[in-house]
């Protein structure tokens, strides 16, 4: 039987997750009964966020019209540019894609950046216009575009409708026509490539592995390429979605392989999977790791989870190879863990998971980029936390990260677009018109696009346009160090580095709001922003007053003052010794604020 593997790639929202469920009614790969919309959208957050996260890999039969048996392997892929690195593991698992443009929208950023990572991994393109059903779908536009901005040739382009699922046929029948089938010798040595992994706590870690040669059945002992270690196999299956139970995997097949691995640490994406008898001589090529851009601290809100914490980050790092972790500690949050992310939905959906999947209460610090900080004495190093900042009379200077920036947007909202930059410190460096959609091209700190930046881009252009970035190099700016000071006490989880021009709007917002979170204490406590030793903004909780003149009615005056008196040194001396003790929820309502 021939076996056809391919991936769905396309921009958020230009319908890959309706498109599979299409194809899977038309292979009648699940019941009537199991039948249920965004069918390979298996994390409830997906389903609730209306977003894939997970590459899903799906094992369908076609009869096609030529009356021949295919298999196919389909691996449906997030659209964020935040989850680039999830598409191209499952890329490597195929030999084609099928790349997803809508008729209305046409070519978008994300479009660009995953069809030239498709052509960079050499896979066969087939494009796919969806969404005919649309009163303002422009097929021809949309072919257009893809030859004139990707130069695709769009000669075998297929026109259709997801939703309504005309022509979904027709998609099927390109498969077979362009896209070519998998090489592998089932008598070679086996090599497997992991592009994902799970853990199960009965089975250990389920590794989902691409074969390129050889087959592996159940009893089979097999070794991990890069530790040596070896294990024999309990079972091998595919995906139906849910995992099969198969009797072996051959060359060319996508499933999945359990071998009581317990260690989490004993296999990695990327990694091969090769037999212990007759092993390769070398591993597949795998995967770039992925470099991390944000970091944000996670700490648990109860200081007894950290252990717990830990497990669960090393068991999602499984299933998430893009982030990574490495122990922190905070004088006001304690224990915790500094993570890197790909982008702040990334950072946000890893949150969500540990809280979901896990049972855990967290605390995450406000998210910040790389920079890197020259000393006076010459020597350079990389500062992922603010609070590691050295005092200012030791740095000569300080680096941040840029990226080059592509923002695709409807003419019409290209001023609004290009005062948002401005206001960002963006540096235009092109505009390109394609058709009726202008393309932007940006050099910008990427700090300034971390937070609200997107959210700002989709209100000021009704959600039309889109944007994706390309790391560039470091560059001096005018940066410092905003500590947070409560009671004349540093805090160093609010600590946050900023350009000099934004530091005071930023002091004042953070000030005030935690002057509205912060208890009122029997003494008045000053929050206050400052920038070295220098004080640029500050707001009071004030304190709660005891009436102390209340039983003296007439008489003299003077004992009023001595009661007054007595009382604003009892305070003084309460505001020496007292602490205030900031709580969680202070915590969250800065860091989850605009900020």
């Amino acid at each position: 039987m021939e076996i056809r593997n391919f991936s769905i790639i396309a921009h958020v929202d230009h319908g890959k997750s309706t498109l599979a469920d299409r194809i899977l009614e038309l292979t009648q790969a699940v019941s009537e009964r199991q039948r249920r919309d965004q069918m390979l959208d298996t994390l409830e957050l997906e389903r609730e966020r209306g977003i894939t996260i997970k590459a899903t890999p799906m094992r369908l039969f076609y009869t096609a019209k030529s009356g021949q048996r295919y298999l196919f392997n389909l691996i449906d892929t997030p659209g964020h540019v935040d989850f680039n690195y999830e598409v191209s593991r499952a890329l490597r698992a195929c030999e084609g894609v099928l790349l997803v443009v809508d008729a209305s929208q046409g070519v978008e950023a994300q479009t660009i950046q995953n069809a030239y990572l498709a052509i960079d991994n050499g896979l066969e393109v087939l494009p796919v216009i969806n969404k005919i059903d649309l009163p303002n779908a422009d097929v021809p536009g949309a072919i257009a575009e893809l030859e004139e901005v990707i130069g695709i040739p769009g000669d075998t382009a297929v026109a259709v409708s997801a939703k309504t699922g005309e022509n979904v046929e027709a998609i099927l029948e390109g498969i077979i026509a362009h896209l070519p089938p998998p090489k592998g010798d089932p008598d070679a040595p086996l090599s497997c490539l992991i592009f994902d992994a799970m853990f199960d706590s009965y089975q250990g870690v389920i590794s989902f592995v691409r074969v390129m040669d050889g087959t592996v059945k159940k009893g089979d002992v097999i070794r991990i390429f890069s530790t040596g270690k070896t294990f024999e196999v309990d079972k091998v299956g595919y995906f139906s979605p849910a995992p099969t139970v198969s009797d072996q995997l051959g060359p060319g097949e996508v499933g999945w392989i359990t071998a009581a691995i317990k260690d989490i640490a004993d296999t990695q994406i990327g990694d091969t999977i090769t037999s212990d008898k007759n092993p390769v001589s070398a591993p597949i090529p795998g995967f770039k790791p992925a470099q991390p851009v944000v970091f944000s601290g996670l700490y648990p809100t109860d200081s007894e989870d950290y252990p717990k914490l830990r497990e669960a980050l090393e068991k999602l790092s499984l299933n998430d190879a893009a982030f990574s972790f490495e122990p922190e500690t905070s004088e006001a949050l304690g224990f915790g863990f500094r993570c890197g992310f790909l982008g702040l939905l990334h950072a946000d959906i890893v949150q969500a998971r540990l809280e979901r999947e896990f049972g855990l209460g967290l605390i995450a610090t406000a998210p910040a980029v790389i920079y890197e900080v020259e000393r006076t004495d010459g020597s350079r190093e990389h500062i992922q936390n603010p609070a590691d900042l050295p005092e200012p009379d030791k740095i000569a200077r300080i680096l941040e990260p840029f990226v080059r920036l592509n923002v695709y947007v409807p003419e019409e909202y290209v001023g609004n677009v290009m005062g948002l930059l401005q206001e960002r410190r963006g540096e235009m460096k092109n505009m390109v018109y394609h058709g009726r959609r202008v393309e932007l091209r940006y050099e910008i700190p990427f700090g300034e696009i971390l937070y609200d930046f997107h959210d700002r881009l989709k209100s000021l252009t009704r959600g039309y346009a889109s944007m994706d970035y390309e790391p560039l190099e470091y560059r001096e700016g005018k940066l410092v160090k905003l500590d947070i000071l409560v009671n004349d006490e540093k805090v160093d989880a609010l600590a946050v580095i900023v350009h000099r021009d934004k530091a005071y709007s930023l002091g004042r917002k953070i000030v005030d709001k935690m002057a509205e979170v912060i208890p009122r204490q029997m003494f008045a406590v000053p929050i206050q922003a400052a920038i070295g030793g220098k004080i640029i903004a500050r707001a009071t909780v004030r304190a709660f007053r005891k009436d102390v003149t209340a039983k003296c009615y007439g008489g003299d005056i003077t004992r009023k003052r001595k009661l007054l008196e007595k009382q604003k040194k009892g305070k003084e001396r309460m505001k020496q010794l007292g602490t205030v003790e900031v709580p969680q929820e202070a915590f969250l309502a800065v860091l989850s604020g605009d900020e």
